[in-house]
């Protein structure tokens, strides 16, 4: 039998609610009738468009083993299953008790804590770091970007007791917004990835974003591990953050000479990286299953976290050659066309001047056929401000760098970029994604290379979805692309 992750005691105490009804041992945590599994406990938070109370007889008809629920209206579910009914003075009694469920979780845990923000870069840095330590101990760590005021405290909630190794995802959108989260995390190492322009549209400046990223040392347990990235023009900034931090030390990592954990060289390749660093002081060379020069940078910082929890450098280098990235993060898929295969690499999770000047440099690398071209499709990027036209145009000169050789756009900010490109490299430009659809699937031809890149809002991932149903088997990635493409 599954250990439970919470006893009905160890509930009551930690929210302050009272057990009702008949719960079922809990297994998980879910606030979404949709993804939840038979044993979790459901809370019932209040979302911007429904109220969660509005789905308790589902989520407990569906197996859940008790729900949360406000102490004023659990009346209204009597005879459904286990209640958990709480109190408080807040908005959202509910997402108050998951916060201290989340508190709870953390203050019975004795994994090393490992907390990961950055403007690009920290899912990925994230997904790495839980690849690399699950290979050395149980490891729990955020789903999907679960990295907001609900996805920590819900992730620290379902961390079982037994962990050894415990990685968060953080995130921000204002000034502000890490501080309670770091606090509710209290890692033992933090990681700011990088900093660059993103959200740009909530701060005066970049170096007020750099402000808002050093916040999660804010959070730091005594004498925990501060990690930067030391080729950031912004590093002096977040030293001092880090410095006024309950910080034992700072470690860096980059090919800053100065860099404790230093890329020696990097070398790249169309469907992998190699990287020769030095981690204080000591020689590792290692392979990256996941192309690109950002994804070999913050390889960097995780090797720098593994050293700083004590884990076995050797062993995770030799995890990260296995290393494939999630979809949406640059997932690669053959597409099979009449006349031969092409290639996709789906970015389409998000996007901001960084992550898209990062794509077009991967997508540059990529091997095509010999009539193949390298295909950038790229929707608007948001959270930019009044100087939303200049950053989009100015990716003109990361297509020009990267050889790109036909430009599709979809959104108005992106037909700035498709204005600033040469008649030659102009493919279609459109105000909508689907609109790029029919255009694209008439322009594709075997031995091209595809790249779809866009904030989350203009739905990228829909071309995406619609070259696979069309042309793809989902399970197909790299290898076999690469493979036909080279014959």
């Amino acid at each position: 039998m599954t250990t439970p992750l919470w006893t009905p005691e160890s509930l009551e105490a930690a929210t302050g609610g009272t057990l009702r009804g008949n719960p079922k041992p809990i297994t998980g945590a879910s606030i979404d009738t949709r993804t939840l599994q038979p044993g979790d406990l459901f809370f019932a938070i209040r979302g911007e468009a429904r109220d969660g109370h509005d789905f308790v007889r589902d989520a407990l008809a569906r197996g859940a083993g008790a729900a949360v629920v406000a102490a004023d209206r659990a009346e209204e579910f009597a005879g459904a299953g286990g209640l958990l009914a709480v109190s408080g003075t807040s908005e959202d009694p509910i997402l108050d008790a998951m916060r201290a469920l989340g508190q709870a979780s953390r203050a019975r845990s004795q994994a090393g804590i490992v907390a990961v923000t950055g403007s690009v870069g920290k899912t990925g840095t994230k997904e790495a770091l839980l690849h690399v330590l699950s290979a050395q101990g149980e490891t729990h760590a955020s789903i999907a970007s679960y990295n907001n005021h609900w996805g920590v405290p819900l992730t620290l909630a379902r961390m079982p007791a037994e962990s050894r190794y415990g990685v968060f995802e953080i995130g921000m959108n204002h000034p502000g917004e890490i501080v309670p989260l770091t606090a509710m995390v209290r890692p033992d190492i933090a990681l700011i990835t990088t900093v660059e322009p993103v959200h740009i549209e909530h701060f005066a400046s970049l170096s007020a974003i750099a402000d808002a990223k050093g916040e999660i040392f804010s959070g730091l347990s005594t004498g925990g591990t501060a990690i930067i990235n030391r080729d950031n023009p912004n590093y002096p900034r977040l030293l001092a953050h880090a410095h006024a931090s309950k910080a034992g030390r700072v470690v860096t990592f980059g090919e800053h000479e100065e860099a404790d954990v230093r890329a020696l060289r990097i070398v790249m390749r169309p469907d992998l990286s190699v990287v020769d660093a030095v981690v204080m002081g000591v020689p590792v060379t290692y392979q990256l299953g996941t192309p690109g020069r950002h994804v070999a940078m913050n390889s960097l910082g995780v090797m720098a976290v593994v050293h700083a929890l004590g884990a076995d450098l050797a062993r995770a280098a030799l995890s990260l050659a296995a290393l494939k990235p999630p979809v949406g993060r640059g997932e690669r898929t053959a597409l099979r066309l009449k006349e031969g295969e092409a290639f996709l690499v789906d970015e389409s999770y998000n996007a901001n001047p960084a992550s898209v000047r990062a794509a077009l440099a991967t997508l540059s690398g990529i091997e095509t056929g010999p009539r193949g071209r390298r295909i950038a499709v790229l929707g608007d990027m948001l959270e930019l401000g009044a100087s939303a036209e200049d950053h989009h145009r100015a990716l003109a000169s990361a297509v020009e760098a990267g050889g790109i050789d036909l430009v599709f756009t979809a959104g108005p900010m992106m037909r700035h970029l498709f204005e600033a490109l040469p008649v030659s490299r102009r493919g279609v430009s459109a105000g909508v994604s689907s609109d790029l659809v029919d255009p694209l699937i008439g322009a594709l031809r075997a031995g091209d290379a595809v790249m779809v890149k866009g904030s989350n809002s203009i739905r990228m991932g829909h071309i995406v979805e619609a070259l696979k149903a069309r042309y793809a088997d989902a399970v197909d990635r790299a290898e076999s692309a690469q493979a036909a493409i080279r014959q």
